[in-house]
């Protein structure tokens, strides 16, 4: 459903959240290793993220990338989808068609418009914090 970017966007974002709850700032290297992702390719989606207001990247010494507490609760998973994916997920066919439409549907349009409303709803309600406290308390895991 989600492209590989956005995959790690996420990851990386519950990670710095995760973090952050406990009043550390983390720098690329460790996010990388940490979520199993090239540096190079995490910089460019820390970059997106950090663009969109999803991630505060504070620079030298010290610094690195941060989410301020008070705004985990406001952040929703649909804002980081949104910011690397765009709506893709939310408009798109689920077998990749052009022009699946309402009016003319692909063979599994009705079944992946309730799958893609769920998702939609999930995104909408499901917020940073309720995912960091989950992988402090270690009910959650970003890698196994």
């Amino acid at each position: 459903m989600f492209s590989k970017t956005c995959e790690y966007g996420i990851r990386a974002t519950i990670f710095i959240a995760s973090e952050s709850y406990q009043d550390n700032r983390v720098g690329l290297k460790d996010i990388a290793r940490k979520i199993d992702s090239p540096e190079a390719f995490t910089a460019k989606i820390l970059q997106i993220l950090s663009k969109n207001n999803i991630i505060h990247s504070i620079k030298g010494v010290g610094g690195g990338f941060e989410i301020p507490k008070k705004s985990m609760s406001r952040i929703k998973l649909i804002q980081i989808v949104s910011a690397i994916d765009g709506d893709r997920v939310f408009t798109g066919c689920g077998l990749g068609l052009i022009h699946c439409s309402e009016e003319h549907p692909c063979p599994v349009h009705e079944k992946f418009k309730t799958i893609r409303n769920e998702l939609t709803f999930m995104l909408e309600n499901t917020n940073l914090e309720e995912l960091a406290l989950g992988i402090k308390s270690g009910d959650t895991f970003l890698r196994y």
